[in-house]
């Protein structure tokens, strides 16, 4: 499927966010997904990933999570600025967060290509996180998160008592939650703190464990796994679309 894309300013209180959009190109509808970034924001591969998921017929929109106070445009480099990377997710608040989603979410439901379609969410890493708080949304009908991480300690950006999981029974829709099964940033105990939430809340969601490390799906480094990520990415294309 070809893919069109251009960058949008989403107002949120008066501070434009910078979002890709991408959808694919033939006339039509397709339902809405909100991507969320890692930490390194709008890289190239993520970029990719982006264009990946509207190919599969969305129209994906990806705010960056910075633009309060980084300039628009501005991707980090994975070997050479993750200490400004974590300097940055440190200065991310939830409210704040929570209201570039609503926005991103707004913006979805009134563009044309998503004509009344569903809304749903995915996201990376942090972005897993927050994918996590956008199904607290009603209009989310699904999630996907990718290694969402942080949650199973409360810990999100600069905050350290967060109140994702004890919020996950007012989600609505239905979760999958995607994890590395040798993820060191959410080990085996920090799953079974998520499932026992989930569960404990009635939540309808699904947990899946591939073989791989945190960051399995980025598709640069050494952490990658193509199989593993293909087969991820075809779990998560086939979950949301139920929901169209």
């Amino acid at each position: 499927m070809i893919v069109t894309s251009e960058y949008v300013d989403i107002d949120v209180a008066g501070s434009p966010m910078r979002t890709m959009v991408a959808r694919p190109k033939a006339e039509g509808t397709y339902p809405g997904l909100l991507l969320w970034s890692d930490i390194f924001q709008l890289t190239e591969s993520t970029q990719r990933a982006i264009v990946r998921f509207a190919s599969y017929g969305f129209v994906v929109a990806a705010p960056e999570m910075y633009h309060r106070f980084a300039p628009a445009g501005r991707a980090l480099d994975f070997g050479t600025e993750h200490a400004l990377a974590q300097e940055w997710m440190g200065r991310l608040r939830v409210s704040e967060i929570d209201a570039d989603a609503r926005a991103t979410l707004a913006y979805l439901k009134q563009h044309p290509a998503v004509g009344g379609k569903a809304l749903h969410a995915t996201g990376f890493c942090i972005g897993g996180h927050l994918t996590v708080r956008a199904a607290l949304e009603p209009e989310v009908r699904s999630a996907v998160a990718f290694y969402p991480t942080g949650m199973h300690a409360n810990a999100l950006g600069g905050e350290k008592d967060v109140d994702t999981l004890a919020r996950a029974s007012a989600i609505s829709g239905e979760l999958l939650l995607v994890f590395g099964a040798s993820d060191p940033h959410i080990p085996v105990a920090g799953r079974r703190i998520v499932d026992d939430a989930l569960r404990a809340a009635g939540t309808r969601y699904h947990m899946a464990e591939y073989d791989g490390e945190h960051a399995f799906m980025r598709d640069v480094g050494p952490r990658y796994n193509a199989a593993e990520s293909d087969r991820a990415f075809a779990q998560a294309v086939t979950f949301l679309h139920q929901y169209d």
